[in-house]
This record gives structure tokens, C-alpha cells and sequence, in this order.
């Protein structure tokens, strides 16, 4: 693995998936002797990526519907 000229790394997938970083996790570099630890951000919210899209769509419904009117149609059928 390089260090491109700006700086970057590519965490690999593997351990993006095992230490739980979704895209906009918040992460912090500690320097541990000759060694850089990267985690994640402490006490920021790194929200999981169902709660990022609820807040990206929260808000942005147009129908002007009731919740157990669009229930019942969910319903229906």
C-alpha cells in the first residue's frame, strides 16, 4: 500500500467492514511510538448507515398524508 501524493491511503475493505467504517465515519490518527493507530472519532456520532440516510430524508416527503393513511395503502392489496 502507497501514500499518495496528497497524503491518502485506502483503508482496504476487510478492515473497513470489521471496524465498522461507513462512509463520513469520523476517525482520529494517535501516533503509539513508531507506530500511527487510526479509530474512530471519540464522541462524535458515527451514526450507521440506515440512521445517515433517515437523516438525509428526513423532511424531504411531499405527500401531504397522514401516517396511517400511507399505512393503510401499504396495507391494502
Amino acid at each position: 500500500m502507497k501514500i499518495t501524493s496528497k497524503g491518502q491511503v485506502t483503508i482496504p475493505m476487510e478492515i473497513r467492514e470489521e471496524l465498522g467504517f461507513l462512509p463520513d465515519t469520523e476517525v482520529q490518527f494517535r501516533i503509539r511510538g513508531t507506530t500511527a493507530v487510526i479509530e474512530k472519532a471519540a464522541g462524535k456520532e458515527n451514526a450507521g448507515r440506515g440512521a445517515a440516510v433517515v437523516a438525509r430524508l428526513r423532511g424531504s416527503g411531499t405527500v401531504k398524508m397522514t401516517t396511517d393513511q400511507i399505512m393503510a395503502l401499504t396495507r391494502a392489496g
